[in-house]
Formats: structure tokens, C-alpha cells, sequence
């Protein structure tokens, strides 16, 4: 498969812009989308505090309503863009979905599934980590700072 890093800096800004929603509804700013035949067919963002739901994270709600736009829970056409990369608990679900790539922002040293279980992802799925993970990161360290 021949990769566009252009199209992922595109569908990573579309990202970027649900991360923001959230950072707006003081929520983590963690945003994805889902792309499918180049079209994004989903999207989420954190909502576990307007929910109080700890599974609400923003991959959870792009795999929900990817399922649903495509009517079957597997996802193995579509490309999941994350501002960070996913914990233990999506990066499980997209196991399970069968997601065919991943790509994230920014790089998660403390929850990130890499760290924890790196083979937890199922055996097909491509990852690319690190794109525009300078904008990812920032809008994390910003969200942060102004919790202190």
C-alpha cells in the first residue's frame, strides 16, 4: 500500500480540530477520525467527563460510529487518525475491530498500549506514530498547564 503523508497530515488536521472540541468542553484533548476510500466516515472525541464514562475515550466513539456508518463491526478498509496514540483499552478494540492501519500524534510514555502490550493489536494492522506529533503534543501539554 503506498502511503500519501500528505493525506495523513490532512485527515490528522481533521483530528486535531475534534482534540480541540474537547480541550473546549475541558475535557482530554484527544480527537480521531476514521477514513474510509479516502473519506472520513466518523468521528469522536473525548467525552468521559460530559458522560462520566471512563470507556468514552475518542477512539471508542470513532469505532462506534464507524460500525455504524459501514453497518458491520469490522473495520478492516479504514485508517483510525488519533491525536495520541491509543491505551490499552482502544488499542484492544481495534483489535477486535480489525482496523487495517493506525496512525497517531503524539506518543503516550505513560498510557500508551505500545508500552504496556505493543502485540495487543491484531496482527494486520499497520501503525504509524508521530504525525504532526509537535501540534499533538502541544495542545495535551496546554490542556495540562491549565490544569495546574
Amino acid at each position: 500500500m503506498e502511503i500519501d503523508i500528505y493525506s495523513d497530515e490532512r485527515f490528522m488536521q481533521e483530528a486535531l480540530k475534534e482534540a480541540r472540541k474537547a480541550f473546549d468542553a475541558d475535557e482530554v484533548p484527544v480527537g480521531a477520525v476514521i477514513v474510509s476510500d479516502n473519506r472520513i466516515i466518523a468521528r469522536g472525541h473525548n467525552l468521559t467527563e460530559r458522560l462520566t464514562d471512563v470507556t468514552a475515550h475518542a477512539e471508542m466513539q470513532a469505532i462506534t460510529a464507524a460500525a455504524s456508518y459501514l453497518g458491520g463491526k469490522y473495520l478492516t478498509e479504514c485508517t483510525l487518525y488519533v491525536t495520541l496514540e491509543p491505551c490499552l483499552m482502544c488499542a484492544g478494540a481495534l483489535h477486535w475491530a480489525q482496523i487495517k492501519r493506525i496512525v497517531f500524534g503524539a506518543h503516550d510514555q505513560k498510557r500508551g498500549y505500545a508500552r504496556i502490550a505493543a502485540p495487543v493489536l491484531h496482527p494486520k494492522t499497520e501503525v504509524v506514530g508521530g504525525v504532526m506529533e509537535a501540534e499533538c503534543a502541544e495542545l495535551m501539554k496546554s490542556f495540562f498547564q491549565g490544569k495546574r
